[in-house]
């Protein structure tokens, strides 16, 4: 969106609405459309933060080609970008210390593995984490990831620049860009516990896992006291 384009009042285009429901009450459709011209300037925000997003001034410069261990040995940062010129990183809560890997991360992960297809038309794409490469890749054969490429962080020095100074086992999503054979920061997730809202977790904004997308819509929301887990107990196996 161009950034003098001149936009039609959020309240105008809702009142244009002409979708109705069975049974629905005049006071349901008014509070509806008065919820749809919020919904309307929350798409413009959106538009207007990844617009922000993008003008950011060129990031600092990448100190080291940093080395991971992947399933056919040690690979470059710089190879991972492969033709692209930017390069999402995410890295996982999946530190040795780990008994199993962080039920969010892989919530989310899960949901990334189908749209990583169409994801690597337009950039690169790798997911971290501290553990050794041979647990990382059972993990991933017990996940049936069959799109997403997961690499170990052997040494630690890529997560003590762009996650954790202290490897702390915690996640960290980062973009780069690779200019003129140089590699630069691009963005990073920076919403920490610092800068939570109260009852709610440090989220990002917008979500990158659609599970909270889609509870978003619900009538009951998110439920503080809920979070995924790695596994759940089938209605069918209940006697």
């Amino acid at each position: 969106m161009a950034d003098n384009t001149v936009l039609v009042p959020a309240t105008e285009l809702a009142a244009k609405n002409k979708a109705h429901f069975p049974d629905e009450s005049s006071e349901y459709r008014q509070a509806r459309n008065e919820l749809l011209a919020e919904e309307i300037e929350l798409r413009r925000h959106i538009e207007r933060v990844a617009a922000l997003r993008r003008a950011l001034p060129l990031g600092g410069r990448m100190p080291d080609d940093y080395t991971f261990e992947g399933r056919d040995g040690a690979i470059r940062i710089s190879q991972l970008f492969g033709d692209k010129d930017t390069l999402v990183i995410y890295s996982m809560m999946f530190g040795p210390q780990r008994e199993r890997a962080c039920p969010m991360c892989t919530a989310m992960l899960t949901s990334w593995e189908g749209t990583t297809r169409n994801l690597r038309e337009r950039v690169a794409l790798a997911v971290t984490a501290r553990s050794p490469i041979e647990r990382l890749l059972e993990f991933k054969k017990e996940r049936g990831w069959q799109n997403l490429q997961i690499y170990s962080d052997t040494k630690g020095d890529y997560t003590r620049a762009y996650v954790s100074a202290d490897d702390g086992d915690i996640p960290g999503l980062s973009v780069f860009r690779r200019s003129n054979g140089a590699i630069h920061h691009f963005w990073s997730g920076e919403i920490s516990g610092e800068t939570a809202d109260p009852g709610q977790d440090p989220r990002g904004a917008p979500d990158l896992d659609p599970l909270w997308t889609i509870l978003d819509l619900t009538p009951t929301g998110r439920d503080a006291m809920w979070y995924p887990k790695l596994e759940y107990v089938s209605l069918t196996t209940i006697k």
